[in-house]
């Protein structure tokens, strides 16, 4: 019975051979049409070329030969085809065991089911060499993690917020933890022409108050082993960079928005004189309310340096039309600079949706730096040195002072 198996199964194999023989002979037939086809298609595109040259057009015959040639290049190439098909099909039925493990393989051998049933004996397997090899994981042939993955150098960044509430206003620097000043509460002005020579002249009335703020500190820390700092030597320098990027986003919305409680700094907009909506007339537009808030600083004897909006808000202004539907503040296709009534305009995410704020910040805020922002590293901190940990800490000092809170004005959009 074991040597009728046999026989059978190597005589499937001797006729699998000739057919795969017989495929291989007819593929190699229809390539060699195909290359005189080439040929051929060649030899009368020139023709034709050349009839083109001469007459202005194709002839007849020549058209006719070269749509014959093309139809039959077309069967070649499907001929071809169904030849590869058919031998990707013999290769498939010729390896059964697939993605089957050796074990399960040597498991459905006759030699391991002979030697199950007489209880004794050797079993024996033999492995066929790899023939096509892939990149698949498992399964005869795959490579595996042979194939590496291209890593792009560095780390894609989250986007950033650009900062400009700080450019506007004054800098400073401090040595101390707190900033003091007087600032004037108060001016009665009664001056008026002399009555007469030796009368009594009008009396101004002056009166001020001592103003003080104090150093506040805004920092942050991450915590990273020595090894992935060392094994990745730009991690520990992006890491430094998104430290100080994030003082900076805590920073804006301080001297922005800080309420003054606790340990915040009191911002320009709690500062900030509200808007008087008195002025407002009927159809006024978002253009129209900012003129009316530069108004209102220019009424108070200042003059506005720039204008604050939400980006939402900013990108109202620039979609604003008119009757006919043109755009009113810029060329579409040119776009423009970020300026409105003569003045620069910030668009940042820090200026709460729906509001502005107007004002002289050249002149009536300033900031004062203590410490400037910085990165430190330390492994004395906790039980880092025992767990070769790394503790980083981003962090700055500054104090904010607005001397002339009249000056800016703060206000929502109807």
């Amino acid at each position: 019975m074991y040597k009728s198996n046999a026989a059978e199964r190597a005589e499937h194999r001797q006729f699998q051979r000739k057919e795969r023989a017989d495929d291989q002979i007819q593929l190699k037939s229809v390539m060699e049409a195909l290359d005189a086809r080439d040929t051929e298609i060649k030899a009368f595109a020139a023709k034709a070329a050349a009839e083109i040259k001469e007459h202005g057009t194709i002839l007849a015959e020549t058209k006719t030969v070269l749509e014959g040639l093309v139809k039959d290049g077309l069967g070649l190439q499907d001929r071809m085809q169904e030849i590869e098909q058919k031998l990707a099909r013999r290769f498939s039925a010729n390896d059964p065991q697939g993605g089957k493990s050796i074990g399960a393989q040597f498991a459905e051998t006759e030699d391991f089911t002979g030697l199950q049933q007489k209880g004794r004996g050797i079993a024996r397997m033999h492995l066929k060499a790899v023939t096509t090899i892939t990149s698949a994981t498992t399964g005869t042939g795959g490579v595996g993690v042979a194939i590496e993955p291209a890593r792009v150098p560095g780390v894609v960044a989250a986007p950033e917020r650009q900062f400009t509430i700080r450019d506007l206003i004054m800098p400073g620097r401090t040595s101390s933890n707190a900033i003091e000043y007087v600032r004037e509460t108060g001016f009665q002005n009664n001056a008026a022409p002399q009555a007469g020579e030796g009368a009594a002249k009008a009396q101004s009335d002056l009166s001020f108050a001592l103003v003080t703020t104090t150093v506040k500190t805004i920092a942050h820390w991450f915590q990273a082993s020595k090894q992935v700092l060392s094994d990745i030597p730009l991690l520990e320098s992006y890491i430094n960079g998104r430290a100080i990027y994030g003082l900076k986003y805590r920073e804006e919305e301080q001297l922005l928005a800080g309420d003054g409680t606790g340990e915040n700094l009191l911002g320009l907009i709690p500062q900030a004189t509200p808007f008087l909506t008195s002025l407002t007339k009927p159809g006024d537009t978002k253009i129209d309310t900012l003129r009316r808030a530069i108004l209102q600083v220019r009424v108070a004897e200042y003059r506005a340096s720039a204008i604050a909006l939400n980006p939402v808000d900013w990108a109202d202004i620039e979609l604003t039309k008119d009757a006919n539907g043109s755009y009113v503040w810029v060329n579409v296709q040119e776009g423009g600079a970020q300026r409105l009534w003569k003045l620069p305009v910030v668009d940042s995410n820090a200026v709460p949706e729906g509001e502005f704020l107007v004002g002289a910040m050249n002149i009536a805020a300033q900031v004062f730096d203590r410490e400037e922002a910085a990165v430190e590293v330390s492994t004395e901190d906790g039980d880092n040195f025992r767990k070769n940990l790394v503790t980083i800490r981003a962090e700055e000092r500054l104090a904010l002072a607005v001397y002339r809170p009249e000056s800016f004005v703060h206000g929502s959009f109807v």
